[in-house]
């Protein structure tokens, strides 16, 4: 196999449908490697998009998403991918994956950007600058429903009972309309801009039934809702929203435990509660569902930057501008916000 030539371009239209199936059947490949994320960014966001594959006789061995972003803000910066957790580099081989991260470092030093960036579940790059910040939480579902509810740890089960007595109504929603307004008026509360409503609708219209929201209702009110990514046999659970007596209600915990049912019994085997930072409100509430932390491997080729970006509400920098985002009106955020939150990715 060593004896025939891997050679790397970039990937055409005619593609994907090739792309899609090296994926699906690629181990090291996750949802956010699927081609249709290309047209999501592109379309929602305008960024550039560079997706790269290897290939040795016709046949893709290795995919590589990458995504340019410029901002005077933000910096400029070449990464695999936005708005994902996971992605790099996911190949057969050793030689593809060298040879995708050799035209990777190549594309970022011809661009001049201040730095590549692999968003990874397992390290590559020992040699590159690294963060530790972010943790994921990924556990397996018993194909037993009753099974699925016991093992999850008594105080937390009983939250997911209380919203069960409280008669919450779980629904699947063909829009996004009542997922965005959620979400949107979730994440001011929390200081940050929100994504344009937009994405979310692409995100339906390009990924179809993999890409479904459920909404949980209190008496016929909206209170809680998640959008949610399917792949191969697992469930990933990637937006939510939450009015703020849902906890009261039990709301958020009645939802993933819908999720988590659902899913047990159209039979996927993987939970994916998804990316949080540790000492966060998110992070202690997945490990008292009993998930595991695990940590993720965001490593950074520095070009033109001196050091590591540290783009993320934790930083101390931005705390005025989150207090200050909080008091703006809802109107005003959900305009501006887009405008922002583009360059972070």
């Amino acid at each position: 196999m060593s004896d025939l030539q891997v050679s790397v371009r970039a990937m055409q239209a005619e593609d994907s449908a090739n792309w899609d199936a090296f994926v699906l059947a690629c181990p090291e490949a996750t949802f956010f490697h699927r081609a249709g994320w290309k047209q999501v960014i592109e379309r929602a966001f305008s960024h550039r998009t560079h997706y790269l594959l290897a290939e040795r006789t016709g046949t893709i061995v290795g995919v590589l998403p990458l995504t340019e972003v410029k901002s005077r803000l933000f910096g400029h910066s070449l990464i695999s991918n936005v708005f994902c957790v996971y992605g790099g580099i996911a190949a057969n081989d050793d030689e593809a994956r060298t040879a995708l991260d050799t035209a990777a470092q190549q594309l970022a030093q011809e661009l001049q950007v201040g730095h590549l960036e692999y968003r990874q579940l397992k390290p590559f790059h020992s040699d590159w600058a690294s963060q530790d910040l972010y943790f994921t939480f990924r556990k397996a579902i018993d194909p037993d429903v009753e099974a699925n509810m016991l093992a999850i740890p008594r105080k937390q089960r009983a939250m997911v009972r209380k919203g069960i007595k409280n008669e919450l109504v779980a629904e699947i929603d063909a829009t996004v309309d009542r997922f965005f307004k959620l979400f949107a008026d979730n994440v001011k509360r929390h200081g940050t801009p929100a994504l344009p409503k937009r994405y979310f609708a692409l995100l339906k219209e390009v990924f179809g039934t993999d890409c479904e929201v459920l909404t949980v209702l209190h008496q016929g009110r909206v209170v809680s809702t998640v959008l949610t990514f399917y792949f191969r046999d697992e469930v990933l659970p990637y937006y939510a929203g939450d009015t703020e007596d849902a906890r009261q209600l039990a709301a958020n915990d009645f939802k993933y435990w819908e999720l988590m049912r659902r899913g047990c019994e159209r039979g996927y085997k993987i939970f994916d509660y998804g990316r949080s930072k540790r000492g966060t409100g998110q992070f202690d509430f997945k490990k008292n569902w009993g998930f595991e932390p695990q940590p993720l491997h965001y490593e950074y080729f520095l070009v033109k930057a001196p050091r590591v970006p540290e783009h993320n509400p934790t930083n101390p920098k931005y705390r005025l501008f989150i207090e200050m985002w909080k008091r703006l009106p809802t109107p005003v955020a959900n305009t501006l916000g887009p405008h922002i939150v583009k360059h972070l990715g």
